[in-house]
């Protein structure tokens, strides 16, 4: 967007951020040493998705409750971490970003405390909210990269962290799954408190604390409103194959939210300092990006849902592989690790040819993938080998999409704009479970007593996974021809929000205007 054309205000922080710039807030012998500690604490948090998965079905015996109210400590946590994200996210540009990720760390270490010491579903389920909490790191963590890096390790510090949301889930089904075999079930609360703890020391430590801020008050309001308003969608998509699509219950929450959404929308508009801001929002080069993130989101969780499905479901389905937990999260490890593994190899794209480039390829590369599995799943290695393609591709867009996000936003606003694309990713992940679950009965196969999604179904994900990254990587086609919307790249550093230096970027703006 032309400078003209920004508001007073945005000219007066895109002024600051464009200030001559010395470098990272750290030394480069010590670039390693945080990229590593905000990469760990995201697989941390991460891990948290699916450390309860394995212990699932055993929970309604363990905790004395239901079947329906054991499955709230998914849920519980997804709604957590989806409502905390932008408020948290927008806290920290207001009030320190380091601050933030130690506040969020202690909420979840607080949360593996009470799981550990407790064994009634109301506390555990207490916990598991507070572990939620903690997803807002993971967009706070890729803001801080921004400000604490050297230029050319920015793109290497947010592919690796972008990267964690995906190694933390995907490792921890085999890891919980070894826990509750050998050890009681209260050891996965103790072993995510202790590694919490650990990066709590260690943020609290090695990450210096970012000097850019933005002013204004905390928008209570809107965050009261958005909050309510996700609970009920992401609770409609979440439990509405349960309740029942068409039950009054699901069709219900599914109105209050939407109703609630278009409520927020004007509502944050007259906000001077809103929680998110929906004019940055709107710009094409923000708005492609977050809708990419939706499909993307989409596309990464049907890799993880149906692949699962292929390895446990019973040979007497026909194509089932008849895995246990353990094992299956044993031969979904390496696509986890594929994230790790293909972080240098996005940073490298990146720099040299653009985030565009590296969403495209990214992007398209899912959509073959996913073509392919279509007609290559029936043996082990094929099932692992397609997981592994997708999670390539898959790696590539989420490197792609803070990047893109950051070069479009002022630098005031790369916390609460990256916690936004983040909570979309959420947004496209909670879809595809609806989905998962309600082309379940597509074709279902009886295997005894017990009924089991059809071949065809599953299938017919991988193929809705497909189209959403072959849309992807054509919103990534325009993006390119977009650099007059973004702000310049220039990288904001600590050093330059020293004082006087607003105060210096006000008296400029109205020469800046001209």
């Amino acid at each position: 967007m032309p400078v003209h054309h920004q508001p007073r205000r945005a000219m007066v922080d895109h002024a600051v951020a464009a200030a001559p710039s010395a470098g990272g807030a750290v030394p480069r012998r010590r670039t390693a040493l945080v990229l590593a500690t905000l990469a760990l604490c995201g697989t941390v948090v991460s891990l948290q998705q699916t450390v309860v998965l394995p212990l699932l079905p055993d929970f309604p015996h363990l905790l004395h409750t239901s079947v329906d109210s054991a499955s709230w400590l998914v849920t519980a946590t997804l709604l957590a971490g989806a409502v905390a994200t932008p408020s948290i996210s927008r806290l920290a540009d207001m009030f320190g970003k380091k601050r933030l990720m130690v506040i969020t760390l202690g909420a979840m270490v607080l949360g593996s405390l009470l799981g550990a010491l407790s064994a009634a579903l109301p506390l555990v389920l207490a916990a598991r909210v507070l572990q939620g909490v903690g997803m807002a790191l993971v967009p706070v963590g890729i803001a801080t990269m921004r400000d604490a890096l050297p230029h050319d390790r920015v793109p290497l510090g947010v592919a690796l962290m972008s990267a964690t949301l995906a190694i933390g889930a995907g490792l921890g089904l085999p890891l919980s799954g070894a826990i509750s075999e050998h050890m009681d079930w209260h050891a996965i609360f103790w072993l995510t408190g202790g590694l919490g703890a650990a990066m709590l020391v260690a943020v609290a430590v090695i990450v210096p604390e970012s000097l850019v801020r933005t002013g204004g008050a905390f928008d209570f309001r809107g965050a009261a409103v958005l909050s309510a308003a996700l609970t009920a969608v992401l609770l409609t998509l979440s439990k509405g194959a349960h309740w029942g699509w068409t039950s009054p219950t699901t069709l219900s929450l599914g109105v209050v939210g939407l109703a609630l959404l278009a409520v927020w929308v004007p509502l944050e508009l007259r906000v001077r300092r809103p929680l998110v801001d929906l004019r940055v929002a709107a710009r094409p080069a923000v708005l492609l990006v977050n809708v990419a993130a939706v499909l993307t989101g989409f596309a990464m969780f049907s890799n993880m849902l149906v692949t699962t499905q292929l390895l446990q479901l019973p040979p007497a389905t026909g194509y089932g592989l008849g895995l246990d937990v353990l094992h299956t999260g044993v031969w979904m490890a390496p696509s986890a690790l594929v994230f790790g593994l293909m972080a240098p190899v996005s940073a490298a794209v990146t720099r040299r040819y653009g985030p565009q480039a590296t969403l495209l390829a990214g992007a398209a590369s899912m959509a073959a993938a996913y073509a392919a599995r279509v007609f290559y799943s029936a043996d082990l290695w094929q099932i692992v080998a397609g997981s592994m393609v997708v999670a390539v591709g898959t790696s590539m867009t989420y490197a792609a999409m803070p990047t893109l996000i950051m070069r479009a936003v002022p630098v005031t606003e790369t916390a609460s704009a990256n916690g936004l694309n983040t909570l979309l990713r959420s947004v496209g992940t909670s879809t595809a479970s609806a989905t998962m679950a309600a082309v379940a009965t597509m074709g279902a196969v009886r295997v005894g007593a017990e009924i089991f999604p059809g071949f065809g179904a599953l299938m017919a994900v991988f193929w809705v996974a497909g189209a959403m990254s072959a849309a992807t990587a054509l919103l990534a086609v325009p993006m390119f021809r977009m650099r007059d919307y973004a702000e310049p790249v220039t990288e904001p550093r600590p050093r330059d929000a020293v004082p006087g230096a607003r105060a210096r970027a006000r008296a400029a703006a109205p020469e800046i205007a001209r």
